[in-house]
């Protein structure tokens, strides 16, 4: 006998999923290309609904290793559906999280998620038309902004350009299609790096430039454009651009690149006669000291002190603890928000303390 359904609730009488650390429950793994999955999640806590911007990232907590990893991982799905989310991750060689996830990650499976966060979504830069270019898996912020509109303002005018290595490497391909017939001012583009044997394909092939872009996008010079994808793709659409005389005012970018979790050598400061700060951490009952010029976070790692970390540039918001006394100067690259640093807040990775601290951690 199967188990009853549980009751079923309007939005408006459940609780919204915030920016505060959360367990998710695997519903369903999807595979979408060669190696890359989508895995959708909903609120470990029933009577929960996810509340982010088109667009925007998680980071999750990876028991890949006897020490978890965190990885963060743009929402692929659509806030205009509020009772899952889904990221689409594409295997690397040398994957340690993604590779778990692929190999491990089940339905009834649970993650501990941190977020959402992320500037990189038309609701933080509207436009009255819009132009995404991604390559590779930097199409999941574009599926998922495209999947908002859909729903919320299907009239919306958008032009889709994806490249990928293969016609099998598009990933979404089906649906995009399917967004193309439905919606009326969507225009899709792929550009092909190479065919296979054996693989049909009569759409535009090489790698993207002005030309490729014109034709696509006739207006490109009109519209606000977001760009996802490799470094190298993502600076050669910016020079395209540049150069085509477009407003770089109206131009945005996923900025956030994963890299690997080793923190950069730093040499102590200890010129003017600065001294190492104590930095003492209430939950785990231990104090050690901050040597000049590093961050709460190189101070906790020295004293065994556990803080979770993934981008470690201030953009993901994964180390951000509670600062309970002390001062620190703290340089972020927008994964903390200013009511959080009212609070007390810091993100660790890019605080460096003044003077003695405490840290709630």
């Amino acid at each position: 006998m199967s188990a009853a359904s549980p009751a079923y609730r309007h939005v408006d009488e459940m609780r919204p999923w915030s920016d505060r650390e959360h367990r998710l429950e695997c519903v369903a793994v999807t595979p979408e290309a060669p190696d890359v999955m989508t895995f959708t999640f909903r609120p470990d806590n029933p009577g929960h609904w996810f509340r982010y911007l088109p667009g925007q990232f998680v980071t999750l907590e990876i028991p890949a290793t006897p020490e978890p990893v965190m990885r963060t991982y743009t929402l692929s799905s659509s806030p205009s559906r509020p009772y899952t989310v889904a990221v689409t991750v594409k295997a690397q060689a040398g994957s340690i999280g993604t590779r778990w996830m692929f190999d491990n990650l089940r339905p009834g499976m649970r993650l501990k998620a941190i977020g959402p966060l992320g500037d990189f979504s038309y609701a933080r830069h509207p436009g009255r038309k819009y132009l995404f270019i991604s390559a590779g898996s930097g199409i999941t912020p574009m599926m998922s902004m495209t999947r908002d509109m859909s729903d919320r303002t299907p009239d919306s005018d958008i032009t889709f350009i994806h490249c990928a290595r293969s016609p099998d490497d598009i990933i979404f391909r089906w649906e995009l299609e399917a967004r193309a017939r439905e919606m009326a001012n969507f225009t899709l583009g792929f550009i092909i790096e190479e065919i296979g044997r054996g693989q049909l394909w009569a759409g535009l092939r090489g790698r993207i430039d002005k030309a490729k872009i014109a034709l696509l996008a006739h207006d490109f010079l009109e519209r606000t454009v977001f760009c996802c994808g490799p470094e190298p793709f993502m600076a050669t659409v910016r020079d395209t651009l540049s150069g085509a005389g477009f407003d770089m005012a109206n131009y945005h970018e996923e900025a956030f690149q994963p890299r690997a979790p080793e923190l950069p050598v730093v040499v102590a400061d200890h010129s003017d006669g600065a001294k190492a700060t104590k930095v003492i951490f209430t939950m785990s009952g231990k104090t050690g000291l901050c040597e000049p010029g590093h961050t709460v976070l190189q101070a906790a790692r020295a004293s065994g002190v556990r803080i979770g970390a993934a981008c470690e540039s201030g953009l993901c918001g994964t180390c951000k603890v509670m600062k309970l006394a002390g001062d620190v100067e703290m340089e972020h690259n927008g994964g903390i928000l200013d009511e959080e640093i009212d609070e007390g807040y810091i993100l660790a990775c890019c605080s460096r303390p003044k003077g003695e601290i405490e840290i709630e951690a």
